[in-house]
């Protein structure tokens, strides 16, 4: 066990933190005065443009023929294709789209059979980790939180890369195809540990099946069975799919633009963006979403008594039940306005999950709470666009479903984000060249320095 005098917050340490409570408080009205974009958004949640480029695009809303704005549904477009348009090619086809998604992102083109193929062979090849990893890295060191063995195994494996420092784009896109190939069997087996050795249960360590995809592949390793069913491999690949990649202003995107901009390796790079990702703000989302549905399975008798559900998202909003934030969580985004396009696929798909399963009763309370809370927001906050669910609200369910541990909900979502993040560390790397370095306003006064002496 650590030595607790390293977790402890000591009284000296609160007196310290007064300091920073009491010196680093800025004014609010400065950010108005001085028009600032706090989080690098406007009031209607527009993003402040910081760069380009043609990996993705969120389209939140549309405008008319007189150029007004209009709140309508949110679209979500890789390399300028609908990726609605790619989900449903794949259902028809009847094959795994995270590969091919993987492939789109990166090379700018949807690929031909044999393309796809070779490009499996390629993740396959690479999916195996190096001599003794998993025992001296993973097992000798299980975290609390995945995120981290996650992030700590990436900047490990720099020491087995003899060319770890070349940014030129092979040795890049060689670093990137590695770890696209790789995250699956960091997170699952980063959970395994901590589950055998935090949690005291049996511990398995199962092989990736060159010829299974990537979400065939996390089902396989994960369950101590390896067994899942077509519909279960089938969502959690649609689920990687609407995770891989959201325009280059999302949050941990955004990390990997800045921190590739410095000129550093990738392996600090994606290490980056896993810090970001982890937030709760971020990546984090969909656990408070399935934390604040079995408070409202618990709280509400009747599922099917939509007055007694509207009550107790009112005692939400108002801060008087379940965290007591006011916040109904997977309601609402920073940049779409009516409905998220990803909420919307994965809403048609987890209906016949939560069949397979014997939980339609729990997707008829999700879609009910997801109605009320809308109506419910825009009647007690001023907004100023629509309110619908985003991604968080149905992959939470997705992934408990799927019996996926809670621990592993974030690093599911970064083994399908790493394909974004790749593509943009290879854009700015080929278009970047300036070093990012966004403005901030000093609005501190001018102090005398006074001697030790007379302080």
């Amino acid at each position: 066990m650590p030595d607790n005098k390293y977790s402890r917050i000591t009284p000296e340490i609160m007196g310290f933190a007064q300091l920073c409570l009491q010196n680093s408080n800025i004014d609010p009205a400065l950010y108005t005065k001085y028009d600032v974009k706090r989080g690098l958004r406007d009031l209607n949640g527009k993003g402040v443009l910081t760069g380009l480029t043609e990996i993705s695009e969120v389209q939140p809303d549309s405008t008319d023929e007189n150029g007004e704005l209009v709140h309508g549904k949110g679209k979500l477009y890789y390399r300028g294709i609908d990726v609605e348009d790619i989900v449903n090619g794949s259902m028809e086809n009847e094959f795994f789209c995270y590969e091919e998604t993987a492939y789109l992102l990166l090379f700018g083109q949807l690929p031909t059979r044999e393309q796809l193929k070779q490009f499996v062979e390629i993740l396959a090849f690479y999916r195996t980790l190096p001599t003794n990893f998993v025992r001296d890295i993973i097992l000798k060191a299980p975290s609390a939180n995945m995120m981290n063995t996650l992030a700590r195994s990436v900047l490990t494996l720099y020491s087995y890369d003899t060319n770890s420092e070349d940014v030129s784009i092979p040795n890049v896109l060689r670093q990137s195809l590695q770890l696209i190939a790789l995250f699956p069997c960091l997170s699952v087996y980063a959970y395994q540990a901590y589950n055998h050795y935090k949690e005291g249960k049996s511990l398995f360590i199962h092989k990736p099946k060159a010829e299974l995809s990537t979400a065939e592949n996390i089902l396989r390793i994960l369950r101590p069975d390896k067994r899942y069913t077509p519909l279960e491999a089938r969502l959690l690949d649609v689920a990687l799919v609407l995770h891989a990649e959201h325009g280059g202003g999302n949050n941990s995107t955004f990390t990997t633009h800045v921190v590739t901009s410095s000129g550093t390796d990738t392996y600090s790079s994606v290490a980056a963006s896993l810090g970001s990702l982890k937030g709760p703000k971020h990546g984090g989302a969909n656990i408070k979403v399935v934390e604040m549905f079995e408070d409202i399975k618990t709280a509400v008798s009747d599922w099917s008594d939509e007055d007694e559900i509207r009550k107790y998202l009112s005692k939400i909003l108002d801060k008087k039940a379940f965290d007591k934030t006011g916040l109904i969580y997977g309601m609402g985004h920073a940049v779409y306005s009516l409905s998220d396009p990803r909420a919307r696929v994965l809403k048609k798909l987890v209906k016949g999950l939560s069949e397979e399963k014997g939980l339609a009763k729990e997707y008829k309370l999700y879609t009910s709470v997801e109605r009320i809370a809308a109506e419910l927001i825009s009647e007690k906050r001023k907004i100023y666009k629509g309110v619908g669910a985003n991604v968080d609200f149905y992959s939470g369910f997705v992934y408990d479903m799927l019996g996926l541990p809670i621990q592993l909900y974030t690093p599911i979502f970064a083994v399908s984000r790493i394909a974004g993040w790749s593509a943009h560390r290879i854009e700015e790397l080929i278009n970047g060249g300036k070093i990012i370095r966004p403005a901030y306003m000093q609005v501190q006064e001018r102090t005398p320095y006074k001697p030790i002496e007379k302080r």
